[in-house]
């Protein structure tokens, strides 16, 4: 069974606070019409603080489309071979163990994509498979996630690379003054991800079904207008709405694997915003400390885009982990309007066979003992069904 390993994440060392934020609004449109309706779906976000990779100052300055694509590129390469080295690391793999990395991105555009950089720099094998996904947005880190599965089944024992590079910041556009504009101007922030999907063995989530969906006739509903000037972001107003059609896609899926999805052990879930979060657990009828990992994502870092399902999936393992055997679920959704879901245990085990890895001659970490993490099983009696064997 492949299994999703644990992610490594970083956010830039530039950080915009709420109240910044507000502030910064209030003072570059103190003019515009509904700049009180603006200030309040910004402080509704629950975003606490951003990170970015410029200071503020030059966040706000537009450059221009080419100069932001030339920062976009220089920044990528400073900033993820630490993520992809610490992320090989909780894999307990090395870079020639790698077969193929699947590059994620909507924020900036380079050709070849960085993979190509990665391979040629980091030590990857040269016939590493290479697979940029650059325009399902937010959706993209779910999708990383069922391709790297999908790849993993077709190749037993193979191992898959996710990166994740969005700097949201790097799409500010000054002139846009629609109210879906400024409030993606409160809402979205800067980071960089990267997660091995094992082929066997690892500790993580053990992915063992996966789906697509897209809600049919709202592909203008999130987008962009690509201009002179670089990406423009639109975002519709019923956006919001798309959990009362997407809640059962997820219960169907959980329930084509024989499982409740009100009753799983642990929810990853993309936090495009807090009204998300809260439709979907209405709609699940799950209490909403089921989607902690999420929340804390949205209020620490903002919609960090497709590196958010990764950097949730992150605190569930700095929270210790599940149950070994806990059923749950990961999804993101983004523009089509697209859902990347997937369905899995929880495996808490060491990489099998462990002299075999050795004797390979490749570098490995040393490998923690196997451990039961999470509540005791007289707290988690009945909250889900027994998995089978």
């Amino acid at each position: 069974m492949p299994v999703l390993c644990r992610p490594a994440v970083n956010v830039p060392e530039h950080i915009i606070t709420a109240e910044q934020t507000l502030a910064l609004a209030e003072r570059q449109h103190a003019g515009h019409d509904q700049l009180a309706l603006v200030l309040r779906l910004i402080r509704n976000t629950g975003v606490s603080k951003r990170h970015i990779i410029q200071p503020i100052e030059e966040t706000l300055r537009h450059p221009g489309f080419e100069e932001r694509n030339r920062i976009y590129e220089v920044q990528a390469k400073q900033r993820v071979p630490d993520v992809v080295r610490r992320a090989l690391d909780h894999a307990e793999l090395a870079t020639d163990e790698i077969d193929a990395i699947i590059y994620v991105s909507c924020t900036g555009f380079m050709m070849p994509s960085l993979t190509a950089w990665l391979i040629n720099r980091m030590g990857f094998r040269p016939d590493t498979r290479q697979l940029p996904i650059a325009q399902l947005g937010c959706a993209a880190g779910g999708a990383a996630i069922n391709r790297a599965h999908d790849f993993c089944v077709a190749h037993p024992g193979k191992n898959v690379l996710i990166v994740s590079c969005e700097f949201c910041s790097l799409c500010y556009q000054p002139t846009d003054l629609d109210i879906g504009s400024l409030l993606s101007d409160g809402l979205f922030g800067d980071a960089v991800a990267a997660a091995v999907v094992r082929g066997q063995g690892g500790r993580g989530l053990g992915l063992e079904r996966n789906a697509s969906y897209l809600i049919p006739h709202t592909e203008k509903w999130i987008s962009y207008a690509v201009k002179p000037t670089g990406f423009h972001f639109r975002l519709d107003k019923r956006v919001p709405t798309t959990m009362e059609p997407l809640a059962p896609v997820l219960r169907d899926l959980a329930a084509a694997h024989g499982w409740d999805a009100s009753r799983l052990g642990f929810y990853i879930i993309h936090a495009g915003g807090p009204r998300i979060l809260d439709d979907l657990c209405r709609f699940l009828d799950v209490e909403p400390q089921a989607f902690r990992h999420s929340r804390a994502t949205l209020t620490q870092y903002g919609n960090i885009a497709s590196a958010v399902v990764l950097d949730a999936l992150g605190r569930l393992f700095e929270e210790g982990g599940a149950p070994d055997g806990a059923p749950g679920i990961i999804a993101g959704f983004g523009p089509g309007i697209t859902a990347e879901m997937a369905v899995g245990r929880w495996v808490d085990a060491p990489v099998p066979d462990l002299a075999a890895h050795y004797a390979t001659g490749r570098r490995t970490a040393a490998m923690p003992a196997a451990r039961r993490v999470g509540p005791p099983a007289s707290q988690t009696a009945g909250r889900w069904p027994v998995p089978q064997a």
